[in-house]
């Protein structure tokens, strides 16, 4: 087996890529590993516009922009699915799908998060035929057609300003009668004329034949069902952390990994977490990268305190 490479980084979202950039900078020998594309959430955003120093810029720009400074600084890219890590080691070894492995003095954990579901009947069964979690990949799609988003954060009420750029009409759909966005969003969002705001209510299936027909919802307050009549669900009712890998190893909360605000070191020396994945106030791309950054400073240290 080759000799262990300094800092291996599990993901590729901006934390991940942060964390190469800095660590590629301080001159360790750094992999950043990624099973399917660089950029994570970020790269299926449509539009970011509260980077600072960045008044707009598309997702996949700006995903692309930071693999390409990243890499620019010797980090090299593995392209391949981890299936477990074990971080009690030193080095600490990773696994691959192939059957390959790799060693490595540190670790960053940087896996991000998944969209979650919304567990109703129907769903499952339109996922990529009319359900989606993910506007900028799918929007183009329904030309004309009206669209129901569900969830009331940011990324939900942005998601549906970006699909009236497709849809004849979009509901937003929330449990609350008051939504967790930003300010300016909900601004927009209720100032907009392709758009329609339900609330109090939850989905409770997904309804269609070959393709969907409607969304059978429920008000929360007086338990009325009805069917709204759509060709589309969008579903942005928050994320699941990416941590499987993890599990029984590092101290956890929730399943999200706990590291230390300061430096992003887990309760295992040499192993760090940073981004949407680790306990925190605030998953924004700019927290993510900080994260990033702070893991690989932190990670470059304990190795120069090793030698």
């Amino acid at each position: 087996m080759p000799n262990p490479v300094d800092i291996a980084i599990i993901g590729s979202g901006p934390a991940g890529m942060a964390a190469a950039l800095y660590a590629g900078r301080a001159g360790k020998e750094t992999v950043i590993i990624e099973k399917a594309y660089p950029g994570g959430q970020a790269f299926t955003t449509y539009m970011i516009e509260n980077y600072p120093g960045i008044k707009k810029i598309g997702g996949p720009d700006f995903t692309q922009s930071l693999s390409e400074q990243a890499l620019s600084f010797g980090t090299k890219m593995i392209t391949n699915e981890v299936i477990s890590v074990d971080l009690q080691t030193n080095p600490k070894e990773i696994s691959f799908a192939d059957g390959s492995t790799l060693e490595a003095k540190a670790i960053i954990l940087a896996m991000g998060a998944v969209a979650k579901k919304l567990d109703v009947p129907g769903e499952e069964k339109f996922t990529g035929m009319g359900v989606s979690y993910c506007a900028t990949c799918d929007g183009a799609f329904f030309k004309e057609r009206h669209i129901v988003v569900v969830g009331g954060g940011d990324s939900a009420l942005e998601e549906a300003l970006f699909l009236t750029r497709f849809a004849a009409k979009v509901t937003v759909l929330h449990r609350r009668n008051e939504f967790r966005a930003a300010q300016v969003l909900q601004d927009r969002v209720r100032n907009h004329p392709k758009i329609e705001i339900k609330t109090p209510f939850i989905s409770k299936e997904v309804v269609g034949e070959r393709k969907i027909s409607a969304l059978k919802v429920q008000n929360v307050e007086t338990g009325a069902e009805e069917l709204i009549s759509c060709d589309g669900v969008f579903v942005y009712v928050g994320f699941t952390p990416m941590t499987q890998l993890a599990l029984g190893q590092v101290e956890m909360d929730k399943n999200y990994i706990v590291a230390n605000d300061a430096t992003m070191e887990t309760s295992i020396p040499g192993v760090y977490a940073a981004g949407d994945l680790r306990v925190k106030k605030l998953r924004q791309i700019v927290t993510a990268v900080a994260d990033g950054a702070l893991a690989a400073t932190s990670a470059d240290h304990w190795l120069e305190s090793k030698e």
